[in-house]
C-alpha cells in the first residue's frame, strides 16, 4: 500500500506539500506542520474533514486543517500534526520515510 495523505476520505491529494517539522529538545513531543500550494481538495470541491496521513501500518490524523484565500480565491492548506510522544514521532517518521521515498522528497536540516 502506498503512503498517500487524504482530505477527504477515498479521495487522494496530488499536490506534494512541504513539511516542515520541530521536535522539542527532550524528545517528548513535535509538530509538523503541512504546506499544500493549490492542492486538488480545494479544485475539486470535496469537502475537507481534516488531514489522513495513510499508509501500511495504518492512519495517522489531525483536524487542524485551514484553506488560505487570496482574493476569494483558495490558494492553498495549511495543516498541523501535533505528537505528544516519542511513539507518536517516529510513527510519524516511518510514515515520512515511506511518502518522501513515493514523491521524491528530501530532507533540510536546519
Amino acid at each position: 500500500m502506498p503512503a498517500r495523505i487524504q482530505f477527504s476520505r477515498g479521495v487522494d491529494e496530488d499536490v506534494v506539500p512541504d513539511v516542515r517539522i520541530t521536535r522539542s529538545r527532550d524528545g517528548s513531543n513535535g509538530s509538523a506542520t503541512f504546506y499544500f500550494q493549490n492542492p486538488s481538495a480545494l479544485s475539486n470541491n470535496a469537502e475537507v474533514t481534516g488531514m489522513y496521513l495513510i499508509d501500511e501500518e495504518g492512519e495517522i490524523s489531525t483536524r487542524e486543517v485551514k484553506a488560505k484565500f487570496v482574493n476569494g480565491q483558495p490558494e492553498a492548506i495549511e495543516a498541523v500534526y501535533i505528537m505528544r510522544s516519542p511513539s507518536d514521532f517516529d510513527r510519524f517518521i516511518r510514515f515520512m520515510n515511506r511518502y518522501a521515498e513515493e514523491n521524491g522528497l528530501g530532507l533540510n536540516k536546519s
